[in-house]
């Protein structure tokens, strides 16, 4: 059968540098072999003709995209290292694939099933000799899963996270410990969420907020005190989170990603949440899984009172955004008009509101720390859902909650037609286009 024989294939990817130094590459398709250009095919072993990759590489060159050559090394158990006669192959063909790819690395890559998951090794060479040793192989769909390099040692965990193990197991015990996550907004649900996070074993953490923290931010901000009140809000919650445990690794970015160098950090993020009010930050992050084809799990809180101070309406939002599914935009969760409002200089704005042109900011929405908790938990708890895959399929990639109806619904969207997020819009997995997300930054 097929799946006992080796496989090969082209895959084609972007390659990110994020500023941070961490390489990544972006998987955007993958060209498997035809049957009839293999000259021989077994177990251990295969040979293929020219003509079967080629193609490939001509529409790499297309793409403007790197060539890795891929293959298999099958069987329950089998070894994803290199054997001599691929070392071999890899120096016969690298020249090759970068020529007839027009770009300057080559890249290679073994896939074996390990004795519990899948395994590889893999590398990415410069034409300079540079090598690249990648390490993580991270899958993002419906579902999220990690893949170590047979290279790469396991995390060592500590005992105290017995009770999660219990419920989920070990693998994923270790995924949460090796994922970089953003939270993009430290506020009310911003803190709930970073705080569940390190509470469940997350190590690694970028916050991002460009604001200090108000007396009225204390009654929702997680870990924060009178004391705090006019400190940066990455550096208050920073500082809870490496209270709750030791070892916690937390970048702190006290400004706001609808500037270009900050929205570029998050290039170093497996996962992002998105915990931010304005419309003008969640434009950004709606293009992250299109253009990077990293998950965004974005919240929105959203309290309605009448004049005496009555609740009238209590409102979560949980949206799920993964490469080839619907936008923000496409979801018209956004509102346009209020986002080209929110990147105007403040004299800008002003004149544009008294002129008609653009709607009235700076209200300032009711927030109370249940709900804002409610759904930071229901967003670390979808995240969670997406790694374990407890729930039932096919997943919603939107949940609602209205709370004051004691309600949830959930819905699923698909990209509207010759949007950027559209599979067929050829984005997806883009990289670092120049400009970056291919979107106006603000100077």
């Amino acid at each position: 059968m097929a799946y006992r024989l080796e496989s090969a294939g082209v895959l084609l990817a972007s390659i990110v540098e994020a500023p941070n130094g961490d390489v990544r590459v972006l998987a955007r398709k993958l060209r498997w072999i035809d049957g009839d250009a293999y000259l021989s095919r077994g177990e251990l072993s295969l040979s293929i003709k020219s003509e079967g990759y080629v193609p490939a590489l001509a529409e790499a060159e297309k793409m403007q995209a790197v060539a890795l050559w891929v293959h298999t090394h099958p069987g329950a158990g089998a070894s994803p290292r290199a054997s001599a006669h691929d070392e071999k192959v890899d120096r016969q063909i690298a020249d090759l694939f970068r020529l007839r790819s027009g770009h300057h690395f080559y890249g290679a890559a073994i896939f074996s099933q390990g004795q519990t998951d899948l395994t590889f090794t893999g590398y990415l060479t410069a034409s300079d000799g540079n090598t690249i040793r990648l390490e993580r192989l991270w899958l993002v769909g419906e579902g999220f899963h990690l893949a170590r390099s047979a290279d790469s040692g396991s995390p060592e965990l500590s005992p105290i996270f017995d009770r999660n193990i219990r419920a989920f197991g070990h693998a994923i015990q270790e995924t949460l410990h090796e994922l970089n996550i953003g939270i993009v907004g430290c506020g009310g649900t911003g803190s709930a969420v970073a705080e569940q996070l390190v509470r469940l074993g997350v190590r690694h953490l970028m916050l991002i907020d460009p604001d200090v923290l108000s007396a009225t931010n204390v009654t929702r901000v997680y870990g924060s005190t009178p004391d705090d009140v006019g400190k940066a809000k990455v550096t208050v919650l920073a500082a809870h989170l490496r209270r709750i445990a030791f070892g916690v690794d937390c970048e702190e970015v006290q400004s706001t990603i609808t500037l270009e160098p900050s929205a570029r950090r998050l290039m170093s993020c497996d996962v992002v949440f998105g915990c931010t009010d304005d419309n003008a930050g969640r434009l950004v992050l709606s293009r992250m899984p299109t253009y990077l084809l990293t998950p965004v799990i974005d919240c929105g809180v959203l309290l309605t009172s009448a004049d005496d101070g009555t609740l009238t309406g209590i409102d979560g939002r949980i949206t799920t955004l993964v490469p080839e599914q619907a936008c923000l935009v496409c979801r018209d969760r956004i509102d346009l008009a209020r986002a080209a409002s929110e990147l105007l200089t403040p004299e800008e704005r002003i004149r544009r509101e008294n002129e008609g042109y653009a709607p009235a900011l700076g209200r300032t929405e009711p927030a109370v720390v249940a709900f804002t908790t409610m759904v930071g938990a229901s967003a670390v708890g979808e995240f969670l859902e997406r790694l374990v895959g407890y729930g039932p399929k096919p997943r919603p990639n939107e949940i609602l909650l209205r709370l004051h109806e004691r309600e949830i619904s959930t819905n699923a969207s698909a990209p509207r037609q010759r949007h950027y997020c559209h599979p067929h819009s050829g984005k997806i997995g883009l990289g670092a286009t120049e400009p970056f997300l291919e979107q106006t930054w603000p100077s």
